[in-house]
């Protein structure tokens, strides 16, 4: 069924893919369901909503950008989502993925592994603790993580280049949530460039992505400690 829902979706969403691709989905969707029962990694599972609700889900990004060649943090990967997901159907972009969890990236080296990807850099450390090296260095920023968008704009925008854009997954109601996010956005450099709405292949589930265009570079005061984001955002 895996096979099959992922087939449709990408025929969907005029993406190829190939057999490769395919098998390194299985591979991923089982270590993910095995790994699972010990680990609190998705509340989703099975074969149907996984394709959909978190592989499909994913490579929707590659409507919104051009990723091949590009180097791409993924901010609160969690199980690997977005980054891993999208890694297996555009393999030659350079991923890090960015978790603050270690057993999360334990799990995501593990995967990795598996999934014949020595390329994909595993980081364990706090979004808002950049390490030399990483800051404004990335053509992209992803994230799928929950937290509100003046506050994750804050976590990711400081990794992107000029030039280079942060993509936040998101729900389609944003009104409010954008509306209170452009101060954010100005003082980190940003600037909204596009919001892409669209529907999951096969479903009737929502979503859409934000792509933030990185206008200038963030004041090197940004990102703050995470208990003074939280308590004061931008």
């Amino acid at each position: 069924m895996l096979e099959e829902l992922l087939r449709s979706g990408f025929e969907a969403l005029g993406i190829g893919l190939d057999s490769r691709a395919l098998e390194r989905y299985r591979i991923y969707y089982e270590y993910l369901e095995e790994m699972n029962k010990v680990m609190n990694l998705t509340a989703i599972s099975g074969e149907e909503d996984v394709a959909r609700l978190h592989f499909l889900d994913c490579v929707q990004l590659m409507q919104a950008a051009s990723f091949a060649g590009k180097r791409v943090i993924d901010v609160g990967t969690g199980a690997g989502f977005p980054g891993l997901a999208l890694k297996i159907a555009c393999p030659d972009m350079e991923l890090t993925l960015l978790d603050s969890l270690d057993k999360r990236i334990g799990f995501l080296r593990d995967c990795c592994r598996r999934l014949g990807f020595e390329d994909v850099e595993c980081v364990h450390a706090r979004a808002e603790e950049i390490a030399p090296g990483y800051r404004e260095s990335f053509d992209f920023a992803l994230s799928r993580a929950v937290a509100r968008l003046n506050l994750l704009s804050e976590l990711c925008l400081p990794y992107v280049k000029k030039g280079g854009a942060f993509i936040a997954m998101k729900g389609s109601d944003l009104g409010q949530e954008l509306k209170e996010a452009e101060k954010a956005i100005a003082l980190l450099g940003g600037k909204l460039e596009q919001k892409l709405d669209y529907t999951i292949p096969g479903s009737d589930v929502t979503h859409s992505l934000l792509i933030l265009r990185k206008a200038a570079s963030t004041p090197a005061k940004y990102p703050r400690r995470w208990a003074q984001i939280k308590k004061s955002p931008l």
